[in-house]
C-alpha cells in the first residue's frame, strides 16, 4: 500500500514525493483510453447554507480577507485574487503572499484608495502617476485566533500578476501574465517575474528579473537542491522554461534561460489535440536549449524556441515542486482539451554538462477525458495526506468550478464545489498541514478551510 505520509513540508505547502505518486503515474496509462477513475475522497459534498463553497461533512471555511477590506497600510484589498503562497512566521502565525491579476483598465473598478494610489515604489504608473493595480498583498494570519493581524500591499505597479511560486529562501516569485508595451495606460514594458520577501512589512522595491525572460508568465517552481527555477507560460503554443541562476538563490544576479526539448523529437507537440503524440505514463528524455535575448521585445521567445526544437505545451499553468520532481497543469491540453498534468523529473546533474548523458525526463501524468471529473486544471498543490489538489478555471459563460483531488492511486474526486460564478485559485496548505488556503478570484475572497484531514491518512 502506498503511504500517504511520504511527503516533505516546504515553507508554503506540502511537497509530493516521487515514491508516493508512482501509483498515480502508473495509473495514468488508462486515461487516454477511457473515463477517469473516481475515488470517494472525503465523501459527499454538503450544500453550503451561505451558497458559496460546498465541502465534505466536517469541513468548514472562514473568509479571512475580501475585496474592499481596509488594510493596515490605509489601502483596501484589491480584486482578482489569483496565485498565492503560505509561509511560516512562528508557531502561531503564517503569512500569505497573494497575487492580484489586475490590468490598467481595472483601476477605475477598484476602491478609491487603490484607484488613486501614488507611490515612488510603484513599478509602473499611468499618465496621471497612479500606480498600476496589479501586484501582491501580504496577509499575516494567526492560526490560533483565526484573525488577520496585518494586511498590506507588498508590490504594486505591475500588470496581471497571475501565479508564481515559493523559493527555498522564503520569497514569493510573482509572475506577470502580460506582455504589454508602453501605451496611454502604462509607461513600461511588462512580462516579468518579481520577487517579494515573505518577511516584507511594507511595499518592496520592484525589481524585474529580466534575465528570467519576458513572456506571458504563469507560474514558477524552484528545485531546492540546484536553485534552478522552472516556469510555465499561458499560451496555446507555450514552452516549458527553466532558469539556471548564476548564483543559486540570487536571481537578480542573472543566469541562463532555456526551453525544454524532447530528446530525439524536435518540435514535439505534447498537447494531443489532434494526434496523441504523448501517451499517458510514458517517459520522454529531455534536453534544454539556450534562449537568446530573454528580454524579448518582440514577444517571440516561444516562436524562437520552437524554431530551435522546443516542445509545445497547451497553456502551461500552475506548477508545484515535489520531492525531486515537479508537476504542472496544461489547462486545455489533451485530446478532448479538458486539461493535462505533466510531471518532470530533473537529472541528478541537472543544469550541468553531465545531463547530456544522464538527462531529466518528462511524462504526461494525467489527461482528462471527462469534464464532470476534471475540467481546466489551473493552480495545484499537494495535501498533507498525499493527494494533488487542483483548482479549476473553466472558460465558459457559466462555470462549474471545483477543487479536485487526485489520489496516489490515480483516482479523481471532488473536494469542493464553488457556487459563485468565478474561479478558485492559489490553493496552498499551511506548513503544519492543518489549513488549506484558497482564493476566489472575483469578487476577491481568501478562505481558510479546516476539517478532518486525517480521514485521508
Amino acid at each position: 500500500m502506498i503511504s500517504r505520509r511520504q511527503f516533505t513540508f516546504g515553507m508554503v505547502a506540502l511537497s509530493a514525493g516521487s515514491t508516493a505518486f508512482s501509483g498515480l503515474a502508473n495509473a495514468t496509462g488508462a486515461y487516454g483510453k477511457g473515463s477517469l477513475k473516481t475515488a470517494a475522497g472525503f465523501g459527499k459534498l454538503m450544500p453550503d447554507p451561505k451558497g458559496l463553497l460546498d465541502l465534505p461533512e466536517g469541513f468548514s471555511y472562514q473568509i479571512i480577507s475580501e475585496l474592499g477590506d481596509p488594510m493596515n497600510d490605509g489601502l483596501h484589498v484589491p480584486d482578482k485574487a489569483d496565485g498565492m503562497g503560505c509561509f511560516r512566521v512562528d508557531d502561531h502565525r503564517v503569512v500569505l503572499v497573494r497575487n492580484h491579476e489586475l490590468k490598467p483598465g481595472d483601476l477605475a473598478k477598484q476602491h478609491t484608495s487603490i484607484a488613486s494610489h501614488k507611490t515612488t515604489q510603484a513599478f509602473d504608473t499611468n499618465a496621471a502617476g497612479t500606480a498600476l493595480p496589479g501586484g501582491t498583498s501580504n496577509i499575516v494570519y494567526n492560526m490560533v485566533s483565526g484573525e488577520v493581524e496585518n494586511q498590506f500591499i507588498s508590490l504594486c505597479g505591475t500588470i496581471r500578476n497571475c501565479s508564481g511560486g515559493i523559493t527555498p529562501w522564503n520569497t514569493w516569485l510573482t509572475c506577470e501574465e502580460s506582455v504589454a508595451v508602453p501605451s496611454v495606460e502604462n509607461s513600461k514594458s511588462h512580462g516579468w517575474v518579481f520577487e517579494v520577501p515573505a518577511s516584507a512589512e511594507q511595499l518592496v522595491a520592484p525589481e524585474p528579473l529580466k534575465a528570467m525572460g519576458r513572456f506571458n508568465h504563469e507560474a514558477a517552481a524552484v528545485d531546492p537542491k540546484s536553485g534552478i527555477v522552472y516556469m510555465t507560460e499561458d499560451r496555446g503554443d507555450s514552452l516549458f522554461y527553466r532558469f539556471i541562476p548564476t548564483v543559486a538563490g540570487k536571481l537578480a544576479e542573472g543566469g541562463r534561460l532555456q526551453a525544454l526539448v524532447i530528446k530525439g523529437s524536435k518540435q514535439f507537440d505534447s498537447r494531443n489535440w489532434a494526434d496523441v503524440k504523448m501517451p499517458a505514463a510514458q517517459w520522454f528524455d529531455a534536453e534544454w536549449i539556450d534562449l537568446e535575448n530573454p528580454e524579448s521585445p518582440e514577444d517571440d521567445l516561444r516562436q524562437r524556441g520552437y524554431a530551435d526544437g522546443a516542445a509545445l505545451f497547451a497553456r502551461g499553468e500552475g506548477i508545484h515542486w515535489g520531492d525531486g520532481e515537479l508537476y504542472f497543469c496544461c489547462t486545455n491540453g489533451g485530446n478532448k482539451q479538458l486539461g493535462q498534468i505533466m510531471r518532470y523529473q530533473p537529472s541528478t546533474v541537472e543544469g550541468t554538462e553531465g545531463e547530456k548523458a544522464n538527462p531529466g525526463r518528462i511524462q504526461l501524468f494525467l489527461e482528462s477525458t471527462d469534464k464532470a471529473l476534471f475540467n481546466f486544471g489551473d493552480n495545484l498543490t499537494v495535501a498533507p495526506f498525499g493527494d494533488l489538489i487542483v483548482c479549476e478555471d473553466q472558460y465558459t459563460d457559466i462555470v462549474d468550478n471545483h477543487l479536485r483531488g487526485v489520489t496516489p492511486e490515480g483516482r479523481v474526486y471532488n473536494f469542493a464545489k464553488l457556487r459563485a460564478q468565478t474561479e478558485l485559485a492559489g490553493a496552498c496548505f499551511s506548513p503544519d498541514g492543518s489549513t488549506l488556503f484558497v482564493n476566489l478570484y472575483a469578487p476577491a475572497k481568501t478562505l481558510a478551510i479546516t476539517g478532518p484531514w486525517s480521514v485521508r491518512s
